[in-house]
C-alpha cells in the first residue's frame, strides 16, 4: 500500500511540473486571448482560416471525433469538403497511425457534421493547448454537441474486450490541466466546474440507440494517462483501486476544455485489450489496439449513426 501511495504522490508531482514547469506572467482574468500573452496557439487566426477555407457556408450542427481504428465512421458520410489539418496555418498535425490529421464535413444521416479524422495527443510533444484546438475549433464554428470516441485499456474483467462504454466521468489527474496558463476569457471561465462533464441527456440518448440495436453499452469511469507507454502492471491496479474502468491517453483533456465552453459532450470508448492486473495480460501494442478496434468498428458505427439521428431530430431547424 505505501508503494501504490508513493508511486500515486510521484505521477501527480510529475503531472504539475509538466504543465507548470515555467511561471507565467501577472495576469488579470480580463486579459485578451492570444499569442502575446505566452499562448501558443493563436485559435483566432485558426478560426479566421477555417472559416474562409469552409466552402458553400456549411454550417456544422454535430461534431464528431474519430479514436484510434475507429476511421470506418468516416465512410459513412456524404462527404462536402475535406480540410487537411496542414491547410490551416498555426494548426497542429496529427502523427500517429490511425489518424489521419483532416477535418472531414458532410452530413450523417441527416445531420451536418464537422468530424475529426485524427486527434492531436499530449505524448506527440504537443501542449495541452494545442491538443485540445480542434474540438476547440469545432465549438466556435457553433455545433451544439460534440461525440467523442476512442481506444481504451480494460483495467477491470468485467469490462471485456470489444465491448463499447459509454463514459460517465473521468479522472486526469495524471496529466496537466488544460486551462493552466493564461486565461482566454473568450472561451469561458477560468475556474470551471466539472459536473455533468459528459452530458446526461445524450448519456441516455446512447443507451436508448444502443438497446434499439441490442448493442450491450457498459458505463464507465476513464482515467487518462499522458502514453506513449502502456500501463505497467503496478500502475494499472492503482488506477483500478482509484475507481477507473478504463485508461485512455485523450479525451479528458478535450472533455475539459468543452466543458469551460458550456459544449454538450459524449464519450464512446471502444476496449481493444486488458491492462496488465487483469488476468496478468501481457502488454499490448498500438497494432493490437488497432486491429482490435476494427474488430468492433461495425457495431461502433452502427451506434454512432442511430445517436446522431437520435440527436439530430432534436436539433433545432
Amino acid at each position: 500500500m505505501k508503494r501504490i501511495i508513493g508511486l500515486f504522490v510521484t505521477l501527480c508531482l510529475a503531472a504539475l511540473l509538466c504543465g507548470c514547469s515555467k511561471p507565467a506572467e501577472k495576469q488579470t482574468d480580463d486579459s485578451e486571448p492570444g499569442i502575446a500573452n505566452g499562448s501558443k496557439v493563436d485559435l483566432d487566426a485558426i478560426m479566421d482560416s477555417v472559416k474562409k477555407i469552409i466552402e458553400n457556408d456549411f454550417k456544422p450542427q454535430l461534431g464528431i471525433v474519430l479514436g484510434s481504428g475507429l476511421n470506418a465512421l468516416a465512410d459513412e458520410v456524404e462527404v462536402v469538403q475535406m480540410i487537411a489539418y496542414e491547410e490551416i496555418p498555426g494548426f497542429p498535425q496529427s502523427t500517429v497511425t490511425g489518424h489521419n490529421g483532416r477535418y472531414i464535413l458532410g452530413n450523417l444521416e441527416g445531420v451536418p457534421v464537422i468530424m475529426m479524422d485524427g486527434r492531436i495527443h499530449f505524448y506527440e510533444g504537443y501542449t495541452m493547448e494545442e491538443v485540445v484546438t480542434p474540438v476547440r475549433v469545432m465549438a466556435k464554428l457553433g455545433v451544439k454537441a460534440i461525440i467523442t470516441s476512442n481506444a481504451v485499456g480494460s483495467l477491470r474483467a468485467e469490462y471485456p474486450v470489444g465491448s463499447l462504454v459509454c463514459i460517465e466521468d473521468h479522472i486526469a489527474s495524471f496529466v496537466p490541466d488544460v486551462l493552466i496558463g493564461p486565461h482566454d476569457s473568450s472561451l469561458g471561465e477560468r475556474f470551471v466546474g466539472m459536473d455533468n462533464i459528459y452530458d446526461s441527456a445524450l448519456r441516455k440518448t446512447a443507451h436508448k440507440a444502443a438497446d434499439k440495436l441490442g448493442i450491450h453499452l457498459l458505463d464507465g469511469i476513464y482515467l487518462q494517462v499522458t502514453g506513449p507507454s502502456y500501463e505497467s502492471k503496478a500502475e494499472s491496479a492503482m488506477y483500478a483501486s482509484l475507481g477507473a474502468d478504463i485508461v485512455g491517453m485523450s479525451t479528458a483533456c478535450e472533455a475539459i476544455a468543452l466543458k469551460q465552453m458550456n459544449m454538450k459532450l459524449l464519450s464512446i470508448s471502444c476496449i481493444t485489450d486488458y491492462c496488465p492486473n487483469v488476468n496478468n495480460s501481457s502488454s499490448t501494442t498500438h497494432e493490437e489496439v488497432l486491429k482490435n478496434a476494427e474488430k468492433v468498428s461495425q457495431e461502433f458505427v452502427a451506434l454512432i449513426k442511430e445517436i446522431v439521428k437520435s440527436v439530430g431530430e432534436n436539433l433545432p431547424h
